[in-house]
């Protein structure tokens, strides 16, 4: 059967108009409305990648691809020539998408080119997408927050603008205060990261998942503990995120990608216990 069509009327990109748009962790199911219909009527793509090519796809025949990819380590655009690029397509008149993987204000750097965009008078939309977090948790079986559990949690960025370890960061506070601690970009710098909790007060055997290529079809899931997790991740490539917290231990009752290939789900103590709490 079709899919019913709108029953709302969606914003239209204007010709000189620039919109940032999240592209989600990876999984095209995962786009907005307001995403899937850019791409089928954008004259430029600026994509990130991150993006994946199910999602570059769905890009209207003939639209220009433009790739603005940044990758630690690798040759890439500079910042400030991805955004003079996203003006001089709307200085042309064309209808300009900006496609970031997650959402393009977590982490994704679209605060900078928006206010470039400002700066040189283009109009722009912004549009939010699934981030890398909130969808890598869920493709994993773990709930960011439970009521029994955690009442806080922080998104934490693995390095800093010259690509160390934050030293911004309050990790006594962030180790004492944020029961649920979540890290992008942090593989290259897990073994300081740890470390550095493990000094403020976090136990060593606190459950840690590292979920890669979150929402993919070859997604990767690696549980273990905040002692031994730097090991765990030799061999894992970025993208990944990683989660530290009690809430790691309900994966293994609620990993329903899994049971969906078959593998038996298993709540651990900690599941069956809040299974009975919310029973009672």
């Amino acid at each position: 059967m079709d899919a019913p069509g709108p029953i709302f009327a969606l914003p239209e990109i204007a010709p000189g108009e620039v919109w940032l748009v999240g592209a989600g962790p990876g999984d095209p199911a995962l786009l907005t409305v307001a995403a899937w219909h850019a791409l089928g009527v954008a004259d430029v793509v600026v994509y990130d990648a991150l993006v994946d090519e199910r999602v570059l796809a769905l890009a209207r025949p003939g639209a220009v691809l433009d790739f603005a990819g940044k990758r630690g380590g690798k040759p890439s655009p500079r910042q400030p020539d991805i955004s003079r690029r996203l003006v001089r397509h709307a200085r042309d008149g064309k209808r300009v998408l900006r496609l970031k993987g997650g959402d393009p204000f977590v982490f994704g750097r679209g605060g900078e080119e928006a206010l470039a965009l400002v700066a040189a008078g283009v109009p722009f939309r912004v549009v939010p997408g699934v981030t890398a977090a909130v969808g890598g948790l869920a493709y994993a079986g773990i709930p960011m927050t439970h009521r029994d559990l955690n009442s806080a949690v922080a998104f934490v960025t693995g390095h800093n603008l010259a690509g160390a370890v934050p030293d911004g960061l309050d990790w006594q506070a962030l180790a004492k205060g944020v029961p649920v601690l979540v890290f992008y970009m942090a593989l290259k710098h897990l073994p300081d990261i740890c470390a550095r909790l493990r000094a403020a007060g976090r136990r060593d055997d606190e459950p840690v998942a590292i979920v890669a290529r979150a929402t993919l079809p070859d997604q990767r899931v690696v549980v273990t503990t905040l002692a031994e997790a730097p090991a765990a991740a030799a061999g894992i490539e970025p993208p990944a995120v990683v989660v530290v917290g009690e809430v790691v231990r309900l994966r293994a009752g609620l990993d329903w990608l899994g049971a969906l290939a078959g593998r038996a789900l298993d709540a651990d103590p900690v599941g069956r216990e809040l299974s009975r709490a919310a029973g009672t």
